[in-house]
């Protein structure tokens, strides 16, 4: 047998090379090639597999560009911005449009023919402004940022050095003209519709609506105030009761006047029709402090002016005012169970509450500064913070006659233990104080009235959740004073919807909104056409049901309008009277496209811009790449984020860092276009990095986020580990094998827990200033997902119970002077840790505050920490040699 020293090296390169110095491997592989050569044997595939396996990854060069990006992909997306201006009555807008860096376009929209244009020729109106100023002008950089057009957009108007130029658009002829010729748009205040010097003679009038929507009726008084009148319906005919000579208007849905009659004899019929359009820029608006006000204010002092209420001794002393005589009402206050001066009082002044309240138990938390900067001996620093379990401050009402000069006696059944009383507020009529009952666990929710003259207590609307009400982030309420309504939001039928109640009888008198899609966020409430405008998540089938989308219905749940339509997630903006919007929508995957859309029926005017990233795309940089597959269940659907390194390879490795935050209080997957973003950067290091929602998040159906309650353990990692398996039959580059994880807050606890229950699957963690134990953290966050009272669940999702199971690669970070969560939690951790003889690494912050591990030190670690176990690279080396185990 021929001994041959080259293939003995060869194999021993590959079983030892973790444990070579780079300078060996490289003197190795130059060996190894020049005697390939020489035999004339191909290895050259197997040396470029093992070069390539360690080019782009943990490198100095990898940290460089990942540090250079933030920079270096700036300014190079453009067309991704609109900023309108509106012009003549909203019939049109301009916008200066960026097309590359020191290229500018102007641009007019005519939104009544639905037809963009450049708003002239820039070449040649560079070429005649050159000639006049008699130095060179840029055609794609114009020396002037803003323009006015003529009310038939046929000429534009600019000023530069002192000099005033009009264009005319046809021919883009450039003249030289007076400042004074500047079309000057009028006001509002020059637009007076009038006021109204009605005669003393009634008059009824009839007024027709001929239009597809709902107008609102206002008339002018004598100041000149728009007071409302009602609405009338699309097809519609409507009386009213007027004098002769009284100014009335008709608006839209928006307060736009579209138009003013007089009544007088013989002149009491009038009709608006679809080509109605007043001259009048900006809507009218009702006085809505008048409108709206309600007895809700919290005052010592009565309505009409004869008592004040005082606190003394901890007891309610009612004083007359006339004669300062003074009454006391209660006796049996005390430091532990005291009235307050939180004092509601009746609107015609007969009866007032007081909110009767036993304290919060005290509890301080202390840190300890280690390294003050004004001074060399370390500070003690305290706050008070209460954790879950602890007894909280609870406050009732206490409804007091003023003639009787007594408590009225008024029992607590309906809001015996309270985690919050809000809403509180007398009806108009001085029938019922009302008050929303939030009670402690979360798992009721309830609209309480008391009688006046009785004291008697009603639930007029009990919603109940086995689980949770999500009273911070999704439950909605308001009040529709005049009608004594209340919209009231539900998750009962599994999705986040709006009722409409009758607040006198308690009885629902319509589902508002329905489906399988939920309200995110309500935006305007419309009492006099009876609409409600909203934001919804999944309302439009086969996107992604995070992507928000602007939305309004009526009252009755009819005439449902979706005013975005386009795949992807959308923010607006209202044009000054609400008659148009500009919607921008974007993904993860693309930049932000810009259409103008009508506010009445949400269909398109026009279509603006599309970002273009092209510039960024050369430099290598790859966009986001969305991912969706099943989760746990094998059905419901679970969306996230692949960021891949320019380098990337497919037919190479790549670990995988999951960037965690599994907080049920939102969802956190980016939606929407960035040129950067940090976990992207992250990337190239030499990985690919995720961002995955699971169950237990928000902002998807009731069911999808129950699997948080009393389960903060869970994190959603059943879901992340099957969509991190479905993603890695697509993307063969990722390595399962070597996943990472981090997190901050409750990323942090759930970055430590994957290594504590799922350490099969991920090997490597940093867990930066985590809520470790629910217990220790903040009362209201943690009540809310894990309940009240505390039970043993709390104790058995505990990373610090469970700390002995640690399986893989953990650092842990805290500041030292967190406020949010106490850094004890993690602490208890390390103690923990130690006691179980475990290895790990741990970072204190001197002076460090709520997460401290994005701060760049921090993040530094956390990328140091992730290169060396995950890629077993020195961080920063020139070559990207490998450690020794």
């Amino acid at each position: 047998m021929n001994f041959n020293p080259i293939g003995q090296l060869h194999a021993a390169f590959f079983v030892f090379r973790p444990t070579l110095q780079i300078k060996w491997i490289r003197a190795v592989r130059l060996l190894m090639v020049t005697h390939a050569v020489a035999c004339g044997v191909f290895v050259c595939g197997v040396f470029v597999c093992a070069v390539s396996e360690c080019r782009g990854q943990g490198t100095s060069s990898d940290y460089a560009r990942m540090n250079r990006q933030s920079i270096e992909n700036r300014g190079k997306v453009f067309q991704h911005r609109v900023e309108p201006h509106w012009i003549h009555q909203e019939s049109a807008l301009w916008y200066r449009l960026a097309l590359g860096t020191d290229e500018n376009v102007f641009v007019v929209v005519d939104l009544e023919k639905g037809i963009r244009k450049p708003a002239f020729d820039q070449r040649r109106v560079a070429e005649q402004l050159a000639v006049v100023l008699k130095k060179p002008v840029s055609e794609s950089n114009l020396p002037f940022d803003s323009i006015v057009l003529d009310k038939d957009l046929k000429y534009v108007f600019f000023q530069n050095e002192g000099k005033t130029f009009k264009v005319d658009r046809t021919n883009s002829k450039l003249i030289e003209v007076r400042s004074s010729d500047i079309p000057v748009e009028k006001k509002t205040a020059d637009l007076e519709i009038g006021f109204s010097m009605p005669s003393e003679k009634p008059i009824e009038i009839s007024i027709e609506n001929k239009r597809v929507a709902a107008i609102r009726l206002f008339w002018i008084d004598s100041q000149g105030k728009p007071q409302p009148a009602g609405r009338i319906s699309a097809g519609q005919s409507a009386t009213r009761s007027a004098y002769e000579e009284q100014v009335w208007v008709a608006a839209d849905g928006a307060g736009l006047p579209l138009a003013v009659f007089r009544p007088a004899d013989g002149q009491n019929k009038f009709a608006v029709t679809a080509q109605s359009k007043l001259n009048q820029r900006m809507p009218l608006k009702r006085d809505s402090a008048g409108r709206r006000k309600r007895f809700s204010r919290n005052s010592v002092s009565s309505p009409d002016g004869n008592y004040s209420v005082q606190i003394k001794d901890h007891n309610i002393v009612l004083v007359r005012k006339n004669d300062k005589q003074s009454t006391t009402i209660t006796t049996d206050g005390h430091d532990q169970d005291y009235y307050t001066g939180s004092c509601f009082w009746a609107p015609d002044s007969k009866r007032f509450i007081v909110l009767r309240e036993q304290p919060a138990q005290k509890r301080t938390v202390s840190t300890i500064e280690s390294s003050p900067k004004d001074q060399l001996q370390p500070k003690l620093h305290a706050m008070n913070y209460l954790k879950p379990g602890d007894r909280i401050r609870v406050r009732k009402p206490v409804l007091v006659d003023v003639e009787k000069q007594q408590v009225v006696p008024v029992s607590d059944t309906l809001f015996r233990t309270p985690w919050r009383l809000s809403e509180l507020s007398w009806t108009d009529d001085s029938a019922e104080f009302r008050f929303r009952y939030n009670q402690r666990g979360h798992q009721v929710m309830r609209l309480v009235g008391i009688n006046s003259l009785t004291g008697i207590v009603r639930s007029i609307i009990d919603e109940t959740a086995e689980t949770f009400i999500d009273y911070n982030y999704k439950f909605k309420i308001h009040y529709l004073p005049e009608t004594d309504e209340v919209i009231w939001s539900s998750e009962r039928d599994g999705w986040n919807h709006l009722y409409l109640y009758d607040a006198k009888t308690g009885e629902m008198k319509n589902r508002m909104t329905s489906g399988k899609w939920l309200i995110r966020k309500i935006d305007r409430v419309d009492e006099d056409l009876r609409q409600i405008w909203f934001q919804a998540g999944g309302i439009i089938p086969n996107q992604d049901p995070y992507y928000r989308h602007h939305c309004r219905v009526d009252f009755s749940g009819e005439n449902l309008v979706v005013m975005t339509r386009g795949d992807g997630d959308h923010t607006i903006r209202y044009s000054p009277s609400r008659r148009y919007l500009l919607d921008s929508y974007s993904r993860v995957d693309l930049p932000p496209v810009h259409e103008i859309r009508r506010v009445v029926d949400g269909g398109l005017v026009c279509s603006l811009e599309s970002g273009d990233d092209s510039k960024l795309l050369a430099t290598g940089w790859r966009r986001p790449q969305r991912f969706i597959a099943p989760g746990r269940d094998g059905e419901t659907m679970i969306f996230g984020v692949v960021y891949l390194p320019i380098h990337y390879d497919p037919q190479k490795k790549y670990p995988v860092i999951e960037y965690i935050y599994a907080g049920p209080h939102g969802s956190f997957v980016p939606k929407s276009y960035a040129s950067y973003r940090r976990t992207q950067a992250l990337a190239e290091l030499g990985f690919i990095v995720v961002q995955i929602d699971g169950m237990g998040t928000s902002n998807r159906s009731k069911a999808f986020h129950d699997v948080c309650w009393k389960n903060l353990g869970d994190s959603g990692f059943p879901d992340r580990i099957r969509w991190l398996q479905a993603a890695a039959r697509k993307y063969s580059g990722m390595d399962l094998a070597r996943v990472g994880i981090f997190g901050g807050s409750a990323g942090g606890q759930s970055a430590l827990r994957a290594l504590l229950a799922h350490g099969e699957f991920y090997k490597v963690a940093v867990a930066d200033c985590g809520c470790h134990d629910n217990r220790m953290d903040k009362i209201w966050w943690n009540e809310q997902w894990m309940g009240w009272p505390i039970g043993p669940h709390y104790q058995q999702q505990s990373n610090v119970t469970q700390a002995h199971r640690l399986n893989g690669k953990l650092l842990l970070i805290v500041g030292e002077l967190d406020r949010n969560v106490d850094p004890a939690s993690t602490l208890q951790v390390v103690d923990a840790l130690i006691r179980a003889d475990k290895d790990f690494d741990f970072l204190l912050v001197p002076g460090g505050g709520h997460g401290v591990g994005s701060r760049p030190y921090g993040y530094r670690r956390t990328q140091d920490f992730f290169v060396r176990h995950l890629l077993n690279v020195e961080p920063r080396s020139s070559g990207g040699g490998k450690l020794s185990r």
